[in-house]
């Protein structure tokens, strides 16, 4: 297992801070996450992913329907997504 940092940009921070989507998606696929915003304000958010059977796995479950479905009720803008593996 191993934990993984994402961070994105969203149309609405507190949207997405209230959503449950992000934890049923996550937890539908053994993990569970963490949410952090900047304190400086901004649209740019992250999460803390732990318990990631692989980078593999994580990828698989990011590039299907279920998660272009949270993202999008979210508010996830896709193209900003960035994902950092613990070393």
């Amino acid at each position: 297992m191993t934990t993984v940092i994402a961070v994105h940009e969203v149309d609405d921070v507190d949207h997405w801070l209230s959503s449950p989507k992000r934890a049923e998606f996550f937890g539908a696929h053994g993990m569970t996450v963490r949410t952090f915003v900047s304190p400086g304000g901004g649209n740019r958010v992250g999460v803390i992913i732990e318990n990631v059977p692989s980078l593999e796995a994580l990828n698989e479950a990011l590039s299907g329907a279920d998660a272009a479905a949270a993202m999008e009720h979210d508010g996830v803008h896709p193209d900003t997504v960035e994902l950092f593996a613990a070393s």
